[in-house]
């Protein structure tokens, strides 16, 4: 299934859009002796903050910690922004010599870092701070885990949903997808809307977050609960076929020929746009661009299997095992994940805020620079479908063999059986249970 090139960059938890190069900006409090002082017994601290991103980034991180300062003044904060494509290599460099940063963005690759002893577990230090995971953040509270440590805070998280061309829509007289809708539903919807070699039922799930939907909506599991691969088992294996036929056996999808002769550049974002499909699955980030399209178009959740699941991009604010201040890091981290903080990130149009509260607030829900009547209600009511990822330390490899291994089926030259079983054996050799 082809993707846009800027999807890619921004698509899975890491949404990342790149920057220049490091960037860094402080954070101070007033000069003013009344604002600026410490008060009772509280401790000054300077501290760091690395995240990944650009402008859109840079400004709501930088509107958080204004807000920080302004009601901790004894916390000075510098923010470092770092190319995504060399984020992870930079921080790693920073912690290993010694002068990592105190507060750091992470995502899918989070137990990369937790596993080498990069970051510190914050179970007692969010415990002794009274932030309750499950109230704030609901089922994604505990994302960012492993062996049963808590290693990050939520602070970005939208799950993924549906986008659908409402003209399209009207004209075949189906109704607006809902969460109810089943796979039979689904591919119903998709064929109607239909028109063999001009428009597509629907974009594709070729992507990895959204073929794991399907596969924990019909029961199975990428890793089990042992921690051991499971991708050969028939439920993974009939999700990713139950995909694999969108295209190749009921032509509701595109081809890669044909997301070709469409342009070099156009993937499922850019086909939605543009009206050449009725319906896509992806994150929050397409609202924006869809703002200048000229369809029609609204949001719902994702359909469902024999359950609901879907998959949530997002990052997470975790603390370096090098932090001379871990206290004031977690601090630091508390107020940005608070609705006060969390209410930046909406309205700079940056993404969706992890707490809960601020998903279901008007702010959100009608932020002020939305052009269209958009039903951002769909985020709220997501939240409890969201599955939890197999965040594992060897997720890059994992990544890499289901891309290496699954090439010839999203070609339609092999069958989901026979691409998963080579699979499994292959992640078998490099995901060990913890």
């Amino acid at each position: 299934m082809a993707m846009d090139k800027a999807q890619v960059s921004r698509r899975g938890f890491l949404g990342m859009s790149l920057a220049a190069g490091v960037i860094t900006l402080t954070a101070c409090g007033s000069d003013n002796d009344d604002k600026g002082a410490t008060s009772g017994n509280a401790t000054a601290a300077n501290l760091v903050m690395a995240v990944w991103g650009g402008d859109a980034d840079k400004t709501a991180y930088q509107k958080r910690i204004d807000l920080l300062v302004k009601k901790f003044p004894e916390l000075k904060v510098t923010l470092q922004l770092i190319p995504g494509d060399g984020y992870a290599q930079k921080v790693q460099t920073m912690i290993a010599g010694g002068k990592g940063p105190d507060i750091m963005q992470v995502a899918e690759s989070v137990n990369v870092y937790s596993s080498k002893n990069q970051l510190l577990p914050l179970d007692d230090l969010a415990s002794k701070a009274g932030i309750d995971l499950e109230k704030r953040f609901g089922s994604i509270g505990k994302l960012y885990s492993y062996q049963d440590k808590v290693y990050a805070i939520p602070d970005r998280s939208g799950a993924m949903i549906v986008y659908y061309n409402k003209t399209l829509f009207d004209a075949k007289g189906i109704k607006a997808p809902t969460a109810d809708w089943t796979w039979d539903d689904t591919l119903s919807a998709f064929k109607e809307l239909t028109v063999p070699g001009k428009q597509w039922g629907y974009s594709g799930g070729g992507w990895w977050a959204q073929w794991w939907s399907f596969v924990y909506q019909n029961g199975g599991k990428i890793i089990d609960d042992s921690g051991k691969p499971a991708v050969a088992t028939d439920e993974v294996i009939e999700a990713l076929q139950w995909t694999g036929d969108l295209v190749f056996k009921h032509g509701v999808v595109p081809t890669p020929k044909q997301y070709a002769d469409m342009g070099a550049d156009v993937g499922g974002d850019a086909a939605f746009a543009n009206g050449k499909v009725a319906v896509n699955t992806t994150g929050f980030w397409a609202i924006g661009g869809l703002a200048k399209s000229k369809i029609e178009w609204d949001i719902a959740p994702l359909w469902k299997g024999k359950q609901q699941a879907v998959t949530a991009f997002g990052s997470g604010l975790a603390v370096s095992r090098t932090a001379k201040n871990p206290d004031a890091a977690l601090k630091a981290i508390d107020f940005f994940t608070s609705p006060e903080a969390q209410q930046q990130i909406i309205a700079t149009g940056q993404d969706v805020p992890a707490n809960i509260e601020v998903q279901k607030s008007q702010a959100f829900l009608k932020p002020a620079w939305m052009t269209k009547p958009v039903n951002m209600n769909v985020f709220g009511e997501s939240s409890d479908f969201v599955y939890r990822a197999p965040f594992i330390p060897a997720w890059n490899e994992m990544q890499k063999a289901f891309d290496d291994g699954l090439a010839d089926f999203w070609l339609g030259k092999q069958d989901a059986r026979t691409a998963l079983t080579a699979v499994q054996k292959r992640l078998e050799s490099i995901v060990k249970p913890a």
